[in-house]
């Protein structure tokens, strides 16, 4: 049994779609909060165990008997804190692994690890928080340590369908790894149909070239045919604009503290290998993703 938790997010489902496909996966269960969004095909394949993962009656029940779980906490840009929305999300689950008998948990988590930062780097210190504590109930893990998406920028879909600007707090020349949901999703699926691995461990997710956001308006201009220029946010702007759009001041904090983590090179420490490096480009992300969403 293989658990996927968010199966109607945007990597969950991806992972979920990946199983499902794959020969000898064996029998699924998902926890969702509103199985009404499952397409109708994935209803009538999988076990629904409806709630919210942070419940502990719910893990529970989606637990029981599982050999594998695919754990993605979902954004919660109301909460407390980073901590609370990390590890006080995830104790519950943490304790049903263990009490459960799980044998092996694929989890979303960040690049950073090992680094100057890795203390101060707010949601990314958080997530590293997180994977301390699933790590440590004796679970076989692999954290999926993880850069900037490149299916964030479909947040901008506006500014860059009506403006032609592309926007981040992070410096426009800095050349840092970025990847696309679906090469999280392919790896993730890949670990938890591979039952030979144990103990702890990080896989990292890198994509397959570092490119600046000066690199990213020019690819963005020849896709969609028309210039994209390029708009650094301060932070404070930045921060600002997270509370004017009801993000909770401890969670903008963090947001803010993760950038400029990123600005000072977080996310340039891990080692790119032929192991580490995946293959939707930027460009093709563009082109097959972003592009017709723009149009749609």
């Amino acid at each position: 049994m293989i658990v996927v938790t968010t199966p109607t997010g945007g990597i969950g489902r991806q992972v979920l779609d990946h199983l499902l496909s794959a020969p000898g996966a064996g029998p699924l269960r998902v926890v969702a909060r509103d199985p009404a969004r499952l397409p109708a095909h994935v209803r009538d394949r999988v076990e629904v165990v409806t709630g919210s993962h942070a419940d502990p009656d719910v893990v529970a029940a989606a637990f029981e008997g599982a050999e594998a779980v695919f754990w993605l906490v979902p954004p919660d840009l109301a909460a407390a804190s980073a901590e609370d929305a990390y590890t006080g999300f995830t104790r519950p689950a943490a304790d049903a692994f263990k009490r459960h008998g799980v044998e092996r948990v694929v989890g979303v988590s960040a690049l950073g690890r090992g680094t100057p930062r890795e203390r101060h780097a707010g949601l990314v210190t958080a997530s590293l928080a997180m994977d301390d504590l699933i790590a440590a109930g004796g679970v076989g893990y692999r954290a999926l340590a993880l850069p900037s998406f490149m299916d964030n920028l479909l947040d901008q879909a506006a500014s860059l369908r009506d403006q032609g600007v592309l926007r981040s707090m992070l410096a426009a020349d800095l050349a840092a790894p970025t990847c696309a949901t679906r090469d999280i999703a392919a790896v993730a699926a890949r670990l938890l149909l591979d039952r030979a691995w144990t103990g702890t461990g990080s896989v990292a997710v890198l994509g397959p070239e570092d490119l600046s956001f000066t690199d990213m308006a020019g690819i963005l201009s020849d896709v969609l045919g028309r210039p994209v220029r390029f708009e650094r946010t301060p932070p404070d702007a930045f921060k600002a604009r997270l509370l004017g759009h009801g993000v909770s001041e401890p969670m903008a904090r963090a947001m803010v503290d993760m950038f400029l983590a990123k600005d000072a090179g977080l996310d340039n420490a891990e080692p790119r290998t032929p192991a580490t490096t995946t293959p939707t480009t930027f460009r093709q992300w563009c082109e097959e993703v972003l592009k017709p969403a723009l149009e749609s």
